[in-house]
């Protein structure tokens, strides 16, 4: 009783600290939830593979590194908006993404776990490399008039485009639960990542289904890709710190909790934005989502003892 009572305080006093600040600073709110699309948007394939295939895939955000260098090529040459170039751009990184599970990622799951992530993290090396000889440091950017919308209630302005990001991760939970759920390679990845050998044992292509799921997580972040070109500059280690930030969010949702993903983006968005709030902490908003995620593990770990 007196655990539920104190849970109760704390929880009663978060939601007090949380409603005074957004009367102090409501665009604490507003730019965390588009932070938080982004995240989610980036977080949710990495946790597919996660949940599925199994393996930490530290190039992750260099995946999203190739998706944004493909949509800046392909709209700098032919004018096309990225998001008529989500599709073709989703198509070259799903078949990427296919090709490196089937001449790495394969082998590599038949090796201890540090061997996987050494291979992920080259992978991630050599695409960095790639992208500097192909393109070097130089930031590059794709400017639309669109991006720049904003609106104005009171003394309040804010910009609406990055809410599309917000848009992006709620339809990729709900299309990951339909496919998941509805559709029979749906329900074979789903087997497959609970329990490969018994998958296996029932007739399902355990390295097929996989792939699957590689090509389809790829497909994803090609996706973000082409629409984070949009509101972003591109230089090729932009990607490296979506992994770790992914990661981390995956670890505070728990594997294989796709919904899980978006709540633990909008605790990271938020908590960033609130720290950029006051002045001369913006440097150290870097640093809340290793906070986060230390609080997590460590709060699991005690409660787990206590259990």
């Amino acid at each position: 009783m007196a655990n539920k009572r104190n849970a109760a305080i704390v929880a009663a006093l978060i939601t007090a600290a949380v409603a005074a600040i957004l009367v102090w600073r409501p665009t604490v709110l507003i730019n965390g939830l588009q932070s938080a699309g982004l995240y989610a948007s980036i977080a949710i394939p990495m946790g597919l593979i996660l949940g599925i295939v199994h393996i930490v895939n530290l190039a992750h955000g260099e995946f999203l590194m190739v998706a944004a260098y493909a949509t800046y090529m392909l709209c700098a040459a032919t004018g096309m908006d990225p998001f008529l170039a989500m599709a073709p751009v989703a198509a070259v990184t799903a078949a990427f993404g296919f090709v490196i599970y089937k001449l790495t990622i394969r082998q590599a799951l038949k090796s201890p776990e540090l061997n996987q992530l050494i291979l992920t993290f080259g992978i991630a090396i050599s695409l960095t490399q790639v992208a500097n000889l192909l393109f070097t440091s130089q930031t590059r950017k794709l400017s639309f008039d669109y991006v720049s919308a904003s609106v104005d209630i009171g003394d309040l302005s804010f910009g609406v485009y990055k809410f599309v990001y917000i848009g992006i991760a709620l339809l990729m939970i709900a299309g990951l639960k339909l496919f998941l759920t509805r559709t029979t390679t749906g329900k074979a990845a789903l087997a497959v990542g609970q329990n490969p050998k018994g998958a296996a044992i029932v007739g399902i292509d355990v390295d097929k289904t996989y792939g699957l799921v590689f090509a389809l997580a790829s497909a994803l972040v090609g996706m973000m890709g082409a629409v984070f070109i949009t509101s972003s500059s591109i230089f090729p280690a932009v990607g490296s710190p979506f992994t770790m930030k992914s990661f981390c969010l995956i670890a505070m949702a728990g594997i294989g909790n796709i919904p899980g993903i978006l709540g633990a983006s909008v605790l990271l968005g938020v908590s960033e934005n609130f720290l950029k709030a006051f002045r001369g902490t913006r440097g150290w908003a870097d640093i809340v989502f290793f906070v986060l995620i230390i609080t997590v593990i460590l709060g699991r770990s005690i409660k787990g003892k206590k259990a």
